[in-house]
């Protein structure tokens, strides 16, 4: 079943999100409902409290896609991104190592059709659990790493418009206030322009 996905200024993509402590069918099907709505709307990461879940889960897959319908083609995927099985359910997950520093051009579908370069770890050390209960580690960079930390942002209440210069923040922020996001059919307008536009060098 898709879900709604919250979008700034929602009050709760602000609120801290609570550890999982029952694992069983309602949080497996929490999962489902994630996936679902994470692929419908061509993301590659979503958290709970995106769909209005205050929870500390996250789902991810940042595997190639379609490049027509996805922003983020990942092609070049590293060698520890693809020893790492996805899609990615991570439960409760901590960040227990990070390393290096590295820059993207990160957007977010709690704050559509925005995009701005944010600095994160370059690589990551990650101890989580499964829809079971089941501990799991991994090591990854690349894509997934950055993702990770995206995802792992709105568990604290906080998104990636955080990041970014003040100035550059308010902007963004002022915008949306006084019109709102572009339609579903305006955004795709926009890709598809870009898909056109000659690549410059």
């Amino acid at each position: 079943m898709k879900l709604e996905i919250l979008t700034y200024p929602n009050p709760l993509l602000r609120e801290v999100s609570e550890p999982v402590k029952e694992f069983g069918p309602e949080l497996k099907k929490l999962a489902e409902d994630m996936l679902e709505t994470m692929y419908d709307a061509n993301g590659i990461g979503l958290a709970a409290p995106q769909v209005g879940h205050l929870l500390r889960m996250l789902v991810i897959d940042t595997r190639p896609r379609d490049p027509e319908n996805s922003r983020y083609e990942n092609d070049d995927q590293t060698e520890l991104e693809r020893k790492i099985k996805q899609p990615l359910i991570l439960i409760n997950p901590e960040i227990v190592k990070g390393e290096g520093k590295t820059t993207f051009d990160e957007g977010c579908l709690s704050v559509p059709s925005f995009f701005e370069t944010v600095e994160r770890y370059e690589k990551v050390e990650v101890k989580a659990f499964d829809l079971n209960g089941k501990e799991i580690r991994l090591v990854t960079d690349g894509l997934l790493a950055i993702c990770i930390q995206h995802e792992m942002d709105h568990l604290a209440g906080t998104l990636f418009i955080d990041h970014i210069s003040f100035t550059k923040s308010n902007k963004i922020k002022n915008q949306i206030k006084k019109s709102g996001y572009p339609t579903k059919e305006e955004i795709e307008e926009k890709r598809s322009e870009k898909r056109k536009a000659p690549v410059k060098a």
